[in-house]
């Protein structure tokens, strides 16, 4: 029983710990924010001169084709992990990765959006709603993250920040990030099923 209440303490802990981070960070997420639904007006304005993005759509529709039950449910959150890890480590080199990775996700959903609500009515998109509550935090947390590893150049002790600012990320994506995914692949991949 002991062993088990330590446990439960230090997972507490380092809950607690990825918190402050996020808030210690809020102004970098909240650029994420800025920069993700900049790009999702621009993706939805300019969607007549995106069509290059219809091979990007085909290609994920290729890979979800059979998919159903936990299957959808494991690739929905193994995509969301490798973006969401890739946009936290890459991010050390100065944020481009994260960057780059939000703005082009942003177009896609911006140019899908249009589409959408186009051929379909935008009543359509409600469909979107209850994963994205779950997943959009996970998202600009993490890639918030990233951008922030990246500006450790700008510190006056770079390594000692740098190895800060590294381990905080990952208790942040272990402790924060990835349940959240969870929480949007279990939902997506229930909702796919139920309406498809």
């Amino acid at each position: 029983m002991k062993k088990r209440s330590r446990i439960f303490v230090h997972v507490e802990e380092r809950f607690e710990e990825a918190i402050d981070y996020i808030k210690e960070s809020k102004n970098f997420i909240y650029a994420s924010m800025f920069l993700f639904f900049a790009a999702v007006i621009m993706g939805i304005l300019f969607s007549n001169y995106l069509g290059i993005l219809d091979e990007v759509l085909k290609d994920i529709i290729e890979k979800t084709e059979g998919l159903h039950g936990i299957g959808m449910i494991i690739f929905i959150f193994n995509n969301n992990v490798q973006a969401s890890f890739l946009a936290l480590i890459l991010g050390i080199a100065f944020g481009i990765f994260p960057v780059l990775t939000l703005f082009g996700n942003g177009l896609i959903i911006g140019y899908v959006i249009d589409k959408v609500s186009a051929n379909a009515g935008i009543a359509e998109l409600w469909r979107l709603l209850p994963h994205g509550i779950f997943e959009l935090p996970a998202v600009f947390i993490s890639f918030g993250l990233g951008i922030r590893l990246g500006m450790f150049i700008f510190s006056k002790n770079k390594i000692k920040e740098l190895k800060r600012r590294f381990f905080n990320s990952l208790n942040v994506l272990i402790y924060v990030i990835l349940p959240l995914l969870l929480i949007a692949a279990l939902i997506e991949g229930i909702l796919i099923n139920i309406l498809a």
